[in-house]
């Protein structure tokens, strides 16, 4: 990048700090993530220029990451993710996630939301929370399998789950992205419209949800696609200081299934282990439905 670009809101030029051109666009997208303004202009126009001369065509993808992976753990992320959008950096590093932007999503009120700046919105409701990284990332790839969804079911998108899995593996791959940030990702995927549905399901379907997700044998994991998905629903207009009911009904459910004495099921049952395993999901299913009832009462009273 040439010598005189040195923006305003960080006072000193990055071209003494980084000797790559490519570097010194990524890392001003990425301070950006922590002031509390975007970038001006002509920071824009210069780092616009960059991208369009091919600087970032043969930067290595683990020193992208780094940049990427700083802005996402700032207190803004989406004003990196727009700033890099806005020099065409995005769809050069995350052709996947660039691609989201302009695609209609069912919401309320609006009826329709654009994906890509909900995505935003999530993204920043995330930092609000001062989620783990691995919620960070998840909400910035979680959607890509909507990108293409067909125009003619379109704010549907039909199907997405499985368009998404090779595109987060690809992005997560590329980059060198830890294992934890890549479960979670997919499980999001997977998963998060199905939690933002869970109060239409019956207990069995609750039950079937916890062990899918593995939410006995990882419960953090569990936590963070609670917390993730909480923030997909803030991220919706209106919604940003509502309670987010799936996620505290999903954790009444796992409590109570954890109170099931599991032991004592497959013991009454010998060596019948299709039998025991049958009592053992009918006793969870009791359990959470009890759990259930017993707390929408309380918010009754």
């Amino acid at each position: 990048m040439s010598a005189n670009l040195t923006p305003g809101p960080f006072g000193k030029s990055f071209t003494d700090l980084l000797a790559s051109p490519a570097l010194t666009v990524l890392r001003i997208a990425a301070l950006a993530a922590s002031q509390d303004d975007g970038l001006d202009e002509d920071t824009l126009d210069l780092m616009y220029e960059q991208v369009a001369a091919g600087v970032l065509v043969d930067l290595a993808p683990e020193l992208a990451w780094r940049e990427l992976a700083r802005g996402l753990s700032a207190r803004a992320p989406s004003r990196m993710l727009r700033a890099l959008r806005e020099c065409d950096a995005l769809a050069v590093l995350l052709p996947e996630v660039d691609a989201l932007f302009g695609v209609p999503q069912i919401a309320d009120d609006p009826d329709q939301v654009d994906i890509g700046e909900h995505l935003l919105r999530t993204v920043d409701e995330v930092a609000r929370r001062d989620a783990p990284f691995a919620v960070r990332y998840a909400a910035l790839v979680f959607n890509v399998g909507k990108s293409d969804s067909p125009r003619e079911h379109l704010p549907v998108h039909y199907r997405h789950i499985e368009r998404g899995v090779p595109r987060i593996e690809a992005i997560s791959a590329r980059f060198g992205v830890p294992d934890d940030c890549l479960d979670l990702a997919l499980l999001a995927n997977a998963e998060c419209e199905r939690v933002h549905r869970a109060a239409e399901m019956r207990a069995g379907s609750i039950t079937a949800m916890l062990e899918r997700v593995d939410a006995f044998g990882h419960p953090e994991r569990f936590d963070q696609l609670m917390t993730l998905c909480t923030c997909d629903f803030r991220a919706y207009p209106g919604r940003a200081s509502r309670p987010y009911p799936k996620a505290a009904m999903l954790r009444t459910a796992l409590s109570a299934c954890r109170n099931v004495d599991e032991a004592a099921i497959t013991a009454a049952h010998g060596d019948q282990r299709s039998r025991a395993a049958d009592a053992l999901l009918e006793a969870l299913a009791q359990a959470v439905a009890a759990a259930l009832r017993s707390r929408r009462r309380e918010d009754a009273d």
